[in-house]
């Protein structure tokens, strides 16, 4: 995959192509860069696809996806003007504007939603003898990259189940598929992941029967944790048979996923990626089963972050109100 330095040049070299003949702008080729996810997780395959939908369906675009730790480094690479699209959960989101958390050192961030995509849920994956997030203490536990939005999310999990997330377990920074390689591997006794489901890296764990693992119920820290981020984060209930053995269904922790750009992106860039993306939504909703829930509605769903004007222009110029 190829990274594209210094977007905002590249924008900026895009506007002179108004001056071009009209051949000449017709042979013209858009470059974007999608940043999405580790390879076992949901953003890899969604922005991937997204990137192939863009370049094959939308005139002289050329998309190209690129690996990541996720909404951390997603929304670094939007700011820095090293990628044109970015994934991020909404509270690393909100974080992010606020300049707190993993963005402390960095300042507020100028980041804009363009589209409300599905949920994350919070797996919280441990060996059969752990029963709560509370029995975790004392084991190694993986608790997502270092700076990712699931590390946050984690140490908010420990804390609403009573344990101080740095001392009460053994740390280990490890992203999904580092996770289920350990757990496999018997390293680690369980590991926190804030995904969609299915996540790759968790499927194929729970398909190939050899590693024995629950995924705990965390509704009670859930409650916990929306006394001190009160809206922020909301039930969600991984329905039976999300993966292999998994019977019952499973109470947990989620939040909202969305698509974003950098503030100051042009609005003929907003427009074009979202008439990309709803002039093609057949082929967007078979990249992936939580892209099944894409919508126009659900893309204009209200959140505590700000959309990017030109989003919202083209949300309300198809009978979308926000």
């Amino acid at each position: 995959m190829t990274l594209i330095l210094n977007r905002r040049a590249a924008l900026a070299a895009g506007a002179g192509l108004l001056s071009l003949s009209a051949p000449a702008l017709a042979q013209a080729r858009r470059r974007l860069t999608v940043a999405t996810g580790g390879t076992g997780g949901v953003y890899f395959v969604y922005g991937g696809g997204l990137a192939r939908v863009l370049t094959e369906k939308v005139p002289n675009v050329q998309a190209t996806s690129q690996v990541t730790g996720g909404s951390v480094d997603n929304i670094n690479l939007l700011s820095a003007g090293d990628a044109d699209i970015g994934f991020s959960t909404l509270d690393s989101v909100i974080d992010a504007l606020n300049g707190v958390g993993a963005y402390a050192r960095g300042g507020k961030r100028d980041i804009r939603l363009i589209a409300v995509l599905y949920d994350n849920v919070l797996h919280t994956v441990a060996t059969p003898a752990i029963n709560s997030v509370a029995e975790m203490k004392g084991k190694r536990i993986g608790v997502g990259s270092a700076g990712s939005s699931t590390e946050g999310w984690a140490d908010r999990t420990l804390e609403a189940a009573g344990l101080n997330p740095k001392t009460d377990i053994i740390r280990d920074n490890l992203g999904v598929a580092e996770s289920a390689n350990a757990l496999a591997d018997g390293k680690i006794a369980g590991f926190f992941w804030g995904g969609g489901v299915p996540t790759a890296a968790i499927r194929d764990l729970a398909q190939n029967g050899r590693t024995p693992f629950k995924l705990l119920d965390t509704s009670k820290e859930l409650a916990e944790m929306d006394k001190k981020f009160p809206g922020l984060y909301r039930l969600s209930v991984m329905p039976p048979n999300s993966y292999a053995g998994q019977t019952q269904p499973v109470q947990g922790i989620g939040v909202a996923n969305v698509m974003l750009v950098d503030g100051k992106a042009p609005n003929d860039l907003v427009t074009l990626i979202l008439e990309g993306i709803f002039n093609n939504l057949t082929d967007m909703q078979a990249i992936h089963p939580e892209a099944r829930k894409l919508s126009l509605q659900s893309a204009a769903a209200k959140l505590a972050a700000p959309f990017h004007p030109a989003a919202e222009a083209f949300y309300k110029a198809r009978g979308v109100s926000m």
